[in-house]
């Protein structure tokens, strides 16, 4: 994995909507033009990692294919 200095906006982070509201959320996300960066949403301030667009839509496309589990 690359890494990268990509700057995202506070405003643009967010939960998913299958997040238990209870903290129990694990996972932020935000997207930008060149992927997806995502963050642990109790310690926001740890650390990011970025995966770029081609990666990013490899994942969401085993996701709505049920390859994760």
């Amino acid at each position: 994995m690359r890494r990268t200095n990509t700057e995202v906006p506070e405003s643009a982070w967010f939960k998913s909507s299958h997040s238990g509201g209870n903290e129990t959320e694990c996972v932020e996300a935000a997207f930008t033009s060149a992927g997806a960066s995502l963050r642990d949403s109790k310690r926001p301030g740890e650390g990011r990692f970025h995966v770029g667009l081609g990666a990013w839509a490899d994942f969401v496309g085993s996701v709505r294919i049920g390859a994760l589990y």
